[in-house]
């Protein structure tokens, strides 16, 4: 994609030098540090006693950008040309934090490969876009997006900390790393103010949280200024690549312009880190509401146990799993995505075993600007006019009846001879099919049911 595409979402001007944005001339990438710097998760400690490491501007300053700085910190790399490849035409960034993750220098390890370029980026089938959801078309002004009618979306800076290799924006991040301008946001408030149908705005990019605090605050206070807009949110991933930028100044900052919710973005138990723990834990006991939006991605999470303890694993951080994304149909990331059909067996197998806490929505992002369609495996087998035939996760069918009268009570219909079908249970012929053996059967003939009203207690 040519950076005049890039143009329709950001110019190539940047905020006041002093704010230190990226893309201003203080954030060069500086030298990268050597192999042994960038430390697996067993030497860690020891490189997070040098204070610099803690520093979340010192990550970005050297973050990897270069197949020569991923060859010098992954030796095993060399001469596979086609990493090289695949970066010239989509953008590498990988901060030293996020690199220490990795456990095997292999497109075998779900951090790796999340991170690394791969040469099968380049495989470009027809149906792929640069734009599939058609952001560009629904953006009445360069950075806005407004596509639901209460709900509009900012492209506030094209830069993260590290460039996805899933991402849905590639035609865009990380291409040059700017930010929103003042005249772009002023006009960005113009718009919000004469649409006071929109209520929730979302500030998204590249990632937010790149942002110096102050330039990052100037975006919030101008849209916080519209009064009809109710909630803010921030999508970012820096918990993740990172949880250094959750510095206390930041969460203090937010703090004054409540509601904020943030979703941030998990895609492995792997990226589970005390440093990403402790990131989730202070924007949580500052009041932020955390919500997590995971991409289904072949070869890195497309496995039902696997994404429940991602789940298990969220919860406990007190971030709520919000989406399960079908990955997009967006240029280089083909061979990333599953078939539909694989996202709905594991929310299948999720059911039952999850709280409802802990089960995201499994959405496709729906190509030509259709939006988020929730998709679900079949809970209702069969209607009629009197009931509703409901499968539950165990696979019992329920006769569920809808509102009656006296006169077309359902009940009186039962007949209990007989074994039953699922027409008798449409019908209000029977109650229910229970399978003859599950966990929950097994259990209930393990001990006598109670005979005491369940809230009495003595």
């Amino acid at each position: 994609m040519q950076d005049s595409n890039a143009d329709s979402l950001m110019t190539p001007e940047v905020a006041s030098a002093e704010d230190e944005p990226p893309g201003s001339s203080g954030w060069q990438t500086a030298p990268f540090l050597t192999a042994t710097q960038v430390a697996p998760p067993s030497a860690l400690p020891a490189a997070a006693r040098r204070a610099d490491w803690t520093d979340w501007r010192w990550q970005m300053r050297n973050r990897i950008r270069t197949v020569g700085q991923l060859v010098g910190s992954f030796p095993k790399l060399k001469g596979l040309t086609a990493i090289a490849e695949a970066a010239d035409k989509f953008p590498l960034a990988i901060t030293p934090y996020y690199a220490s993750l990795i456990r095997e220098a292999s497109f075998a390890d779900p951090v790796f490969k999340m991170a690394v370029p791969n040469v099968d980026e380049l495989w470009d089938p027809s149906f792929l876009k640069d734009d599939p959801l058609e952001e560009d078309h629904d953006m009445p002004v360069p950075g806005l997006v407004h596509r639901y009618p209460d709900r509009a979306l900012v492209i506030t800076t094209t830069t993260c900390a590290m460039y996805c290799r899933h991402c849905t924006r590639k035609r865009v991040a990380g291409k040059r790393e700017t930010c929103i301008t003042p005249a772009q946001l002023s006009r960005i408030s113009a718009y919000l103010s004469a649409h006071p149908e929109i209520h929730d705005v979302i500030l998204s990019g590249g990632d937010p949280l790149t942002m110096a605090t102050p330039a990052l605050e100037r975006i919030i206070a101008t849209v916080r200024a519209v009064n009809t807009v109710d909630v803010i949110r921030i999508g970012t991933r820096t918990p993740v690549t990172l949880p250094m930028r959750i510095t206390p100044e930041l969460v203090e900052m937010l703090r004054r312009y409540h509601p904020i919710w943030i979703n941030t973005h998990f895609n492995h138990p792997n990226e589970f880190s005390p440093e990403a723990r402790e990131a989730c834990a202070r924007l949580a006991d500052a009041g932020i509401p955390l919500g997590n939006q995971t991409v289904l991605l072949h070869g890195i999470n497309d496995d039902p146990r696997l994404m429940e303890e991602l789940c298990r694993g969220l919860v406990r951080m007190r971030v709520r799993p919000y989406y399960l994304f079908q990955c997009d149909l967006v240029r280089g990331v083909e061979h990333f995505r599953t078939p539909i059909s694989r996202g709905i067996e594991i929310m299948e197998y999720l059911r039952g075993r999850l709280s409802g806490l802990a089960i995201p929505t499994y959405v496709v992002d729906a190509p030509g600007g259709g939006g988020k369609i929730p998709v679900l495996p079949n809970y209702v087998v069969s209607s009629s006019p009197t009931h509703t035939v409901l499968r539950n996760f165990e696979g019992m069918l329920i006769s569920y009846p809808e509102p009656c009268t006296p006169e077309t009570d359902p009940g009186r219909g039962l007949t209990g001879r007989g074994a039953a079908t699922v027409w008798d249970l449409a019908a209000g012929r029977a109650p229910k099919i229970q399978p003859a053996k599950t966990d929950r059967h097994e259990r209930r003939t393990q001990h006598t049911p109670a005979t005491t009203p369940i809230a009495v207690f003595e």
